[in-house]
């Protein structure tokens, strides 16, 4: 992936393809102008520049995706945390919950997950 923070417009039609391929063109264009108000030169020039970043490919009219949701989730989700908390995802998390509660079993599916991901020591 494109080591640059993805536009949330790149975001968003990649969206509609991990959503939806592999999608025509025309039919991404449909869905685009349907779901973000789009006009068909827009998502073709979005089509291109995804092309151009290495994110999509697009063969035959055909559009499908090079790179995997949950990499493009991880990697601007990582960015995010280091701009924004220099890194801390304590901080993060104080920022993110705001003084809400959460439910027990949301308290033990996040244990669960740092559990998983621990450091050993």
């Amino acid at each position: 992936m494109d080591t640059k923070r993805l536009a949330e417009s790149d975001y968003r039609l990649m969206c509609l393809i991990w959503d939806s391929e592999p999608v025509g063109s025309t039919r991404l264009a449909e869905l685009a102008l349907a779901k973000l108000g789009w006009k068909k030169s827009t998502t073709y020039t979005m089509i291109k520049k995804l092309t151009e970043k290495g994110l999509v490919k697009s063969e035959n009219a055909v559009v499908t995706a090079l790179t995997p949701r949950e990499r493009v989730q991880r990697a601007e989700s990582e960015k995010f945390v280091e701009q924004t908390f220099a890194g801390s995802l304590p901080g993060f998390l104080v920022a993110f919950l705001g003084g809400k509660r959460i439910s027990a079993a949301e308290a033990e599916e996040l244990k669960a997950l740092i559990d998983a991901h621990r450091e050993e020591a």
